[in-house]
Formats: structure tokens, C-alpha cells, sequence
């Protein structure tokens, strides 16, 4: 018998006294009450990630994981922002840089290396559609390049900048094809994103079909909408207000200012990555895929861009530019991404490598 999903009480809760805690800070301050507010942060941003989930389910997929993704965007480009126009003793040019090559490590390298340890443990091998994968990823290799690395090989600028001229047309290439993936994806390709159906028994698969949740009612979708403003609106504030802590603590403790993009990456991505996870524990690779490279493709197409436009109207510089270093690691994680991918199945020894290349990449960050 098919469940209802109901709205969980602390999804609700904390962003209400998210918001309450945010408006006492006028009166309440020291290191205490903003550690406490992080933890208000961090819960926004796993209960808009819930609500922009239940939204999701109501319109189905892949519009649910389009969404999630756009979701996951919106507060990762309000933090990159937010801290980029408040913060003033930590450089912040790089920031944008720093948030978007960590998601797509920590995507590339991390997320899809547990997927794959976590399935192969449990099953072994898992398969997937080739054609979707493909397809997310050779647009993909094109926008990293676009923005990461082409950037450091163009001679009216120096420092791996862009002009404003040079920085608006790559955005608007980049957000051109975001848009053209998602449009392959939801309608002329649709199929190729679809989570195939594990081969199981008739016994199991009718054990598994009791258990699916109804999708939400109608009410429940618009307190969802609701509520996910309200998340966005707190992680907006609270980031802005945070940022000057995140620049002390950063400058205390001797760290790579790049520390800062890992943080923003990690809490946006943090949610996302759980039900990837869970996705491949449950053998729906496709599922976890479409997640990982979803994420991915937004974080870059579309936070970019934004932030971008932002710089041109705010009149503040931004280094897309990656080092040689992070050149050299990020090269090998599209390598190793497009062999391990390349025949619709996995095993453990391709998310054994992609692991040992995440923990490799935040070495280096941390000890450069």
C-alpha cells in the first residue's frame, strides 16, 4: 500500500527560527551566537533541498531533478555573491572559481566515487544508459573548458580574467547549451534519462511497488513552494552576515583562501549527494548519474553566468582561470570519468580510483 508524504516537522521549523535567529543577531552577537547561525545555515539549505524535493516528486521526472538541481544553484550562487559584495580582508576575485571547480570535483571525483564503491559493493556491477551519460558529459567537458580553462590562454586580459565583452559571450555559450541539455533531457531525449528498473522478481518488484509514496497533494506542494522562499531568503541573509566570519577564521588559520570555495561547494552539494548515494545503494545508478551530472551542469551553466552578470553590472573583477595544478587534477578526473563510463557498467575499481583523486585534490588544497 502506497504511502502519503507529509511535510517533516523540522524542515518546517528550522527555517522559521532561522529567520528569528537571524533578526536577533541585532542584539545577540559573538563567535558563540555565529556558530549557532551556521547551524541555522546549514539546515536551510537541507530543508530547502527537502522542500525543492517534494516539489520535484509532484511534477515527476526529469523536471524533479531539474529542479532540485536550479534549487541547488540558487543558494549556491547567493553565497558566492553574498560573500563576494560584503567581504573585505579576504580576496574574493577567485571566489566564483574556487565554489564552482570544487562542486564539479567533489561531483566528478567524490559523489560518483562512492556511487560506484556503494553499488559495487552491494551489487557487484550496475549498468546504466549510455546515452544520457554521454550526452551530460561531452557538454560538460565543453562548459569546464569554456570557463576554467580557456580563460588562462586568452591574451586580452591577464590572470586568467576574461574581459567583461569576452566574460558575456562565453556565459551566454554556456547557458545556450545548459539550456539545450535540458531540453534534450525533458523532451527530445527523455527516455535516455529515465532510471531503468532493475531486473528483479515478480514478488519483488510488486514488495517494492507497495512501498513507493503517493505524490504529494497539491497543498502540500504549494507549503513546500512556500517554504523553499523562505529557505532561500535565510541562507541568503545568513550568508551575507556569516561571510566576515568565514573571512577571519580563514585568515586565523593560515588556510588557502580556495578553503572557502570547498566550504560553500561541500554545504550546497552535502544533500544532493546523500540521495545520490542513496539512489545507487537502492541500484539506481541512472538515478545517482542524473544527479551527479545534473548538479554539475547547473552549479557550472548556470552559476557562472549569474555571477557574471553580477560582475558586470557590480563592477567587480573575477579569475576563472585554474592553476596548472588544477588543471592537470581536473583533466584526469574527466579521463578516468569517460573510460569508468564508457561501457554502461561499474565496478568498485573505477570508484576506488575516483576516490583516491578526491582525497588527492583536497591534499593539495589544504597543503598546496
Amino acid at each position: 500500500m502506497n504511502n502519503k508524504i507529509h511535510l517533516l516537522s523540522w524542515t518546517v521549523i528550522v527555517p522559521l527560527i532561522a529567520w528569528v535567529a537571524y533578526l536577533a543577531h541585532y542584539y545577540v552577537g559573538g563567535h558563540w551566537y555565529s556558530l549557532l547561525l551556521t547551524v541555522f545555515l546549514v539546515g536551510s539549505v537541507l530543508a530547502a533541498v527537502y522542500h525543492s524535493e517534494i516539489i520535484a516528486y509532484r511534477l515527476g521526472e526529469p523536471y524533479g531533478t531539474l529542479l532540485l538541481a536550479f534549487a541547488i544553484t540558487v543558494i549556491e550562487v547567493s553565497l558566492i555573491i553574498s560573500i563576494m559584495l560584503s567581504s573585505k580582508g579576504l580576496e574574493t576575485i577567485s571566489l566564483a572559481r574556487d565554489t564552482v571547480f570544487a562542486a564539479v570535483m567533489i561531483i566528478l571525483t567524490g559523489i560518483i566515487g562512492i556511487c560506484i564503491i556503494v553499488g559495487s559493493i552491494r551489487y557487484k556491477q550496475q549498468l546504466f544508459t549510455l546515452q544520457g551519460v554521454g550526452t551530460a558529459m561531452i557538454t560538460l567537458i565543453v562548459v569546464v573548458v569554456f570557463l576554467l580553462v580557456l580563460p588562462n590562454y586568452t591574451t586580452s586580459h591577464d590572470n586568467g580574467e576574461y574581459t567583461s565583452l569576452q566574460l558575456v559571450f562565453i556565459s551566454v555559450i554556456s547557458l545556450a547549451l545548459y539550456i539545450a541539455f535540458t531540453m534534450v533531457q525533458t523532451i527530445r531525449h527523455r527516455a535516455f534519462f529515465i532510471a531503468p528498473i532493475p531486473k528483479t522478481g515478480n514478488d519483488e518488484l510488486s514488495e517494492e511497488t507497495d512501498f513507493l509514496p503517493e505524490k504529494p497533494s497539491r497543498k502540500v506542494m504549494l507549503l513546500s513552494v512556500l517554504f523553499l522562499i523562505l529557505c532561500l531568503g535565510i541562507v541568503v541573509l545568513l550568508a551575507k552576515y556569516l561571510s566576515k566570519d568565514v573571512d577571519v577564521l580563514v585568515l586565523k588559520a593560515g588556510a588557502p583562501k580556495s578553503i572557502v570555495g570547498i566550504i560553500i561547494a561541500g554545504i550546497v552539494l552535502l544533500p544532493e549527494g546523500i540521495a545520490a548515494i542513496r539512489a545507487a545503494y537502492n541500484n539506481r545508478l541512472q538515478t545517482s548519474l542524473n544527479l551527479a551530472f545534473g548538479s554539475a551542469l547547473a552549479s557550472i551553466g548556470l552559476s557562472i553566468p549569474a555571477v557574471a552578470l553580477v560582475s558586470v553590472f557590480a563592477d567587480f573583477r573575477m579569475t576563472l582561470g585554474i592553476s596548472i595544478k588544477s588543471t592537470l587534477l581536473l583533466g584526469l578526473s574527466l579521463f578516468i570519468i569517460t573510460i569508468s563510463l564508457a561501457t554502461g557498467r561499474t565496478n568498485i575499481m573505477q570508484g576506488l580510483v575516483l576516490i583516491s583523486i578526491f582525497f588527492l585534490y583536497l591534499f593539495t588544497t589544504l597543503v598546496p
